[in-house]
């Protein structure tokens, strides 16, 4: 009777309310160590963790994942590295949507049997006693330990609260931010990849869903870049920052503009290439507005204009990224709209400014001379206004 009795309560004996509760913050603590630990710190260098607050986030994915720091570091750097190629270990644009988010788990099993991989993309990670000893050799022990004291404090209903647990990152990690974070979403960044910010998931996985802003800004360790986001792994690493547990080495950059210069300096260069993607988010939102217009002018019957209409998600993005299916159709509405035309085309141009890699700052520079003249003399507003800014922008750090 005894046993029936802890069996059903366990330790805490708490009602049902109570035990969501706990499940929602185990879980997120979970989620926690995964962005401010594996993520921002071991991944991308973003922050340096206290020994203490590391081993903590260490200690709690051993029991609550299973993971290893190595495995999990190389995986999402090879990822980056080889983001939505064939190379790529959970692209959803290769793999499909649906082998992502519900199979997110498996093929993450699949790369870490990859050894070119691991040895590849996972230096620098943890490799003390600790992790040599017992997180790397008793790998499944952890989620074992965990599983004995949610019966013991929770009764048989840690059962279920365990299992919660296990499915959490595979899901939400593994599943919804792999999969969904490349495939449906908003994008702040024209990033070359199809990364998306997702809504309305923050409190669910913890600054993770500010995918585009990641994969644009990838050592930063703060994700969120408009007012209305929200990234809960920020705030923490703040908190542990006041407490002396953090430090903070790299954010993304803030856009400095002052009074535009008269001179296409070498300086400008810098300024431009260091705030390209706060130049070519405004632009995007330009060429947004300029399509919208455009449409309404050109006074199109109804199919006509709800077949270019279908343009409007990959208007504003380079013309690279646009399906084949939709770059004829593109085609014939420049062809219609001399403003849109000018606008795509030098919007390709400025892209290839940075884009090669072999070109010297010299000819960077003259492009950069070209393209400002030619968009100041345009008769375009969006395209002069997008010169005025790039006079006005102050070299920062890339």
């Amino acid at each position: 009777m005894q046993l029936l009795g802890f069996l059903d309560g366990g330790l805490l004996r708490l009602n049902w309310f109570e035990l969501i509760l706990v499940t929602l913050a185990m879980t997120h603590l979970t989620i926690a160590s995964v962005t401010i630990f594996l993520h921002r710190c071991q991944a991308h260098r973003a922050l340096d963790l206290h020994p203490i607050a590391s081993h903590v986030f260490r200690l709690w994915l051993w029991l609550t994942t299973g993971m290893q720091t190595r495995d999990w570091v190389a995986i999402h750097r090879k990822h980056h590295a080889k983001c939505e190629t064939s190379e790529d270990p959970h692209s959803p644009q290769v793999k499909g949507l649906r082998a992502v988010l519900w199979g997110g788990a498996e093929l993450y099993i699949a790369e870490k049997s990859n050894m070119e991989t691991i040895g590849r993309y996972g230096h620098g990670t943890p490799n003390d006693w600790l992790e040599r000893h017992v997180y790397a050799r008793w790998t499944w022990q952890g989620c074992g330990v965990m599983l004995v004291a949610d019966v013991a404090l929770f009764g048989a209903a840690g059962l279920a609260v365990w299992g919660v647990q296990m499915l959490w990152i595979p899901f939400f990690a593994a599943g919804v931010i792999n999969g969904i974070g490349h495939f449906w979403g908003y994008r702040n960044f024209d990033h070359p990849d199809a990364s998306t910010n997702i809504v309305p998931w923050a409190v669910l996985i913890g600054g993770e869903e500010l995918h585009n802003n990641h994969h644009t800004y990838p050592t930063s360790a703060k994700m969120s870049t408009q007012w209305y986001e929200v990234d809960l792994g920020w705030a923490y690493i703040r908190v542990l920052q006041w407490l002396g547990l953090a430090k903070v080495l790299r954010t993304a950059p803030v856009p400095r503009v002052s009074g535009a210069r008269p001179a296409i300096d070498l300086d400008m260069l810098q300024a431009v290439v260091s705030n390209r993607y706060d130049l070519l988010a405004r632009y995007a939102r330009a060429t947004r507005k300029a399509f919208h217009d455009e449409l309404t002018r050109l006074r199109l019957s109804a199919p006509e204009h709800a077949r270019f209409a279908r343009l409007k998600k990959w208007v504003a993005r380079r013309s690279s990224a646009m399906p084949a299916v939709h770059q004829q159709t593109l085609a014939e509405l420049m062809g219609r709209s001399g403003v849109l035309r000018t606008m795509i085309e030098m919007r390709d141009e400025l892209t290839a400014i940075w884009q090669h890699a072999t070109a010297s700052r010299d000819e960077m520079l003259a492009r950069l001379q070209r393209w400002i003249v030619r968009a100041e003399t345009s008769g375009i507003q969006a395209l002069q206004e997008a010169a005025s800014r790039m006079r006005s922008y102050t070299p920062s750090a890339v």
